[in-house]
């Protein structure tokens, strides 16, 4: 791995500095969620500023955030599942394109191909039929020297091995609630993903961001606030794979291991 640079900015929001451009995943950026709040710190402007390109996962209120885009700017160039664009271009947003599982796209340098993900792909949750619905994706990132694969919301499927070997495996383990729904991986789930994708290094993230207002004081929801990237590596660690956790706070840098570091 070499010429990149990764930042977690908390729930499924990274900044990822590949190919000479700058793409954002699901931004999040403010202290409010709908009826959920943010417990760390919101991120800088300067954290996302410069952005190139927003890759959009899929379509719920946690990870197609109206406000966070408005922050970004109505010019951004915004990728989102097919289906969804009419309805995004409606708010006002002036380069909304759509991709499906297995189609590819270019922003500079940089390729990236829409995956399966098994997750509801319905705005308001998988229970309702009226309003936008799309279906949810993941991402591969590649350039000639480095593989991302961003997990997006989902549960392990087949054909996932196929998106192997990885560089970089952006997991989700957790959520923001004390319980986790269909299509979502837990730390032990997400440890096997890493497995499945022969991932190099695995960034753990959708954890430890959002929490409901009258739970995030409990000493339930403080330790899943807290533990599920740390039983992720853990879970790893057991499974006597290669991967290597890159454990990193909301908010942070993830420091990329050397190339020298890697056999």
């Amino acid at each position: 791995m070499s010429g990149f640079n990764l930042r977690f900015l908390g729930h499924s929001t990274v900044r990822l500095e590949l190919g000479g451009r700058v793409v954002l995943t699901d931004p999040v950026l403010t202290a409010r969620v709908g009826g959920l709040v943010r417990v760390v710190p919101p991120p800088s402007r300067e954290s996302y500023a410069d952005v190139d390109l927003v890759l959009l996962s899929h379509l719920h209120g946690d990870h197609l955030h109206l406000p966070s885009l408005k922050l970004l700017g109505k010019r951004t160039r915004i990728v989102v599942p097919r289906g969804a664009g009419a309805w995004l271009t409606k708010k006002g947003f002036e380069r909304v394109e759509e991709i499906a599982p297995g189609e590819t796209f270019s922003e500079g340098a940089l390729e990236v191909t829409a995956t399966k993900a098994v997750h509801s792909g319905h705005r308001w949750g998988p229970r309702l039929t009226h309003g936008p619905q799309s279906p949810a994706l993941g991402h591969l990132l590649e350039t000639g020297t480095t593989k991302i694969y961003n997990a997006g919301d989902t549960d392990l499927f087949d054909g996932m091995a196929d998106f192997g070997p990885v560089d970089v495996a952006l997991l989700p383990v957790w959520g923001w609630g004390p319980n986790l729904g269909p299509g979502h991986l837990d730390p032990a789930r997400a440890a096997k993903a890493a497995g499945i994708l022969q991932a190099r290094a695995a960034v753990p993230v959708h954890w430890g961001t959002l929490a409901l207002p009258g739970l995030k004081r409990t000493a339930r929801m403080r330790r899943l606030l807290a533990d599920p990237p740390r039983v992720f590596a853990a879970e790893v660690k057991a499974a006597g794979g290669a991967t290597e956790v890159l454990f990193t706070e909301p908010g942070a840098d993830v420091v990329l291991p050397a190339p020298t570091d890697r056999a």
